[in-house]
């Protein structure tokens, strides 16, 4: 995924309603707002990523709705985080409880917490250190539990909060511990084919 960042802070401020009307009117784009309210533009993925996406989905929604403990979402989920940012990661989710709390119309909008849980899967044109800064937004913002999976270095980073980036090489599978109870992700065609 190629990705643009446009620094618009020397002409105008980019409010939510702003923000959201880009989005709308782009459709074959996505967008990002990171906390500086800078735009990230990054355009659709290739196949092979999109391929390994759904399955993690799949297999992450066929837990959640044993489970039904919480509330998950696809990579076109917008997030707005505390710091103001604007991230859609591949998959995330939130507690059931958390998701309960909002509004009918803030559960319509960008869903205005951090997820308890996401997973960034990096494409072939990403910068693996782009997706590490993410991912450290992300526990500053307060993530319980977050993977970034690398298919091409075959590499699963581990982030929780107040602990060094957990790297496992090649693992067949991957807990999601106490967050997500009894969730272990089979990375068969995911981290591999």
């Amino acid at each position: 995924m190629t990705t643009l960042t446009v620094n618009l802070n020397q002409t105008f401020s980019l409010n939510d309603e702003q923000f959201e009307t880009i989005c709308n009117n782009n459709k074959t784009l996505k967008f990002e707002r990171n906390s500086k309210g800078e735009l990230i533009i990054m355009s659709l993925t290739g196949g092979e990523t999109g391929r390994r996406n759904l399955k993690l989905c799949a297999r992450f929604d066929n837990w959640n709705s044993q489970k039904n403990l919480g509330v998950g979402f696809d990579s076109s989920t917008g997030f707005k985080l505390p710091s103001g940012a604007i991230r859609s990661p591949d998959l995330a989710y939130i507690t059931k409880e958390r998701w309960n709390n909002l509004t009918p119309i803030q559960k319509k909008k960008y869903v205005p917490l951090c997820p308890d849980f996401l997973v960034e899967l990096k494409s072939a044109s990403d910068e693996i250190e782009d997706l590490q800064r993410k991912m450290q937004e992300y526990l500053e913002n307060g993530l319980k539990l977050g993977w970034l999976i690398d298919p091409e270095s075959q590499n699963i980073y581990i982030y929780k909060p107040h602990q060094s980036v957990i790297i496992l090489n090649n693992p067949q599978t991957i807990s999601g511990e106490d967050i997500l109870p009894d969730f272990v992700l089979d990375l068969t065609g995911i981290l591999t084919d």
